[in-house]
């Protein structure tokens, strides 16, 4: 019977990352889904599609305080929160409002790339959800991605995002030798969906991962498929460890000055320390997610066929505009 299944409650399942995980669940049939969606959502159309797929649609907030937040999980047996970056620090009174209203498995925000702390703001942040989670003892597993293919790839000049946004994407750091994990956005949800419904990764941090590439060997991939390779060469930026810790200094005094008005400048400060972690340190790789203890989901689910960057670069650059994912707003 459908009442059987779990309820999974998706906090933020109209964004980027939350909707392809609502609608995966969905997809598996193996659980019942609820949609946490502001007031001020319930027009979007993403919300009408969760609703049309079957999602149960519940209004709520992140900042609505303990009790309501109480109600909201009612009957919840596993809880994702897919927030936005910058409410990760804000999860706090939900994970506690779980607790008390006894979900079973708690999934807080990461979705991004392994690491230490001390060199991203953003993923010290999501470390110390992590910690509050295991003081409160509520059961949990941790979902880390390692990096979207979309923002792997260079993108080509024809694309109409600011100039400013292609050119973050032609910088190559050093020899381009540092290796990544990335996976496609669109195919995370099929992965949660499996780790959700698998008793074994309870209490654990799991990285999903579908390829692991070289910086340099993925923009020279970009130069053989895009149809823009002469135009990619000229554009190639070469970057320093200095280039990003420059650059996330400047966005860090201007949120200083006034850290609600500067949304460009919170992206901006995280996009260059994850490139420290990633190019630089390079943290974003299986062997290193492996010394951190996850599990890998490669190895727990050998029946999923991966994509490799290769694969995706072919749809990517057949793409109207293959920038559109740095235009998202939902």
């Amino acid at each position: 019977m459908a009442s059987q299944k779990p309820l999974v409650l998706v906090l933020g399942a109209t964004g980027a990352t939350g909707k392809v995980i609502a609608n995966a669940l969905l997809e598996s049939g193996n659980f019942r889904v609820a949609a946490v969606v502001r007031p001020s959502s319930l027009s979007k159309p993403a919300v009408a599609d969760l609703r049309a797929r079957g999602a149960e649609i519940r209004t709520g907030d992140l900042n609505d305080g303990l009790e309501s937040l109480k109600q909201t999980l009612a009957g919840a047996d596993i809880l994702v929160s897919a927030v936005i970056a910058w409410a990760i620090s804000q999860q706090r009174d939900l994970i506690l409002a779980a607790k008390e209203v006894g979900v079973q498995r708690v999934v807080p925000c990461d979705f991004g790339t392994p690491g230490a702390t001390g060199v991203r703001a953003l993923f010290d942040e999501k470390l110390a959800i992590r910690e509050y989670i295991k003081e409160l003892g509520v059961p949990h597993t941790f979902i880390d991605v390692g990096w979207w293919m979309q923002l792997y790839l260079p993108l080509p000049v024809r694309s109409k995002v600011p100039q400013a946004v292609k050119e973050m994407t032609w910088g190559v750091c050093g020899d381009g030798a540092a290796r990544n994990l990335v996976t496609h956005l669109e195919h995370i949800g099929t992965y949660v969906a499996r780790i959700l419904a698998d008793p074994r990764t309870l209490g654990h941090a799991v990285i999903i991962w579908e390829d692991e590439v070289r910086q340099g060997d993925a923009h020279a991939l970009a130069q053989r498929v895009s149809g823009e390779g002469d135009a990619l060469r000229a554009g190639r930026i070469a970057m320093t460890k200095d280039t990003f810790i420059n650059a996330a200094a400047e966005a860090k005094a201007l949120l200083a000055q006034d850290p609600v008005a500067n949304a460009s400048a919170h992206m901006m400060r995280s996009w260059n320390e994850y490139q420290i972690s990633m190019l630089v340190l390079e943290e974003n790789t299986l062997e290193n997610a492996k010394r951190l203890g996850y599990l890998d989901v490669r190895e727990l689910y050998p029946d999923i066929a991966p994509q490799s960057l290769e694969e995706f670069a072919k749809e990517f650059y057949a793409l109207e505009d293959p920038g559109v994912v740095f235009s998202r707003r939902d």
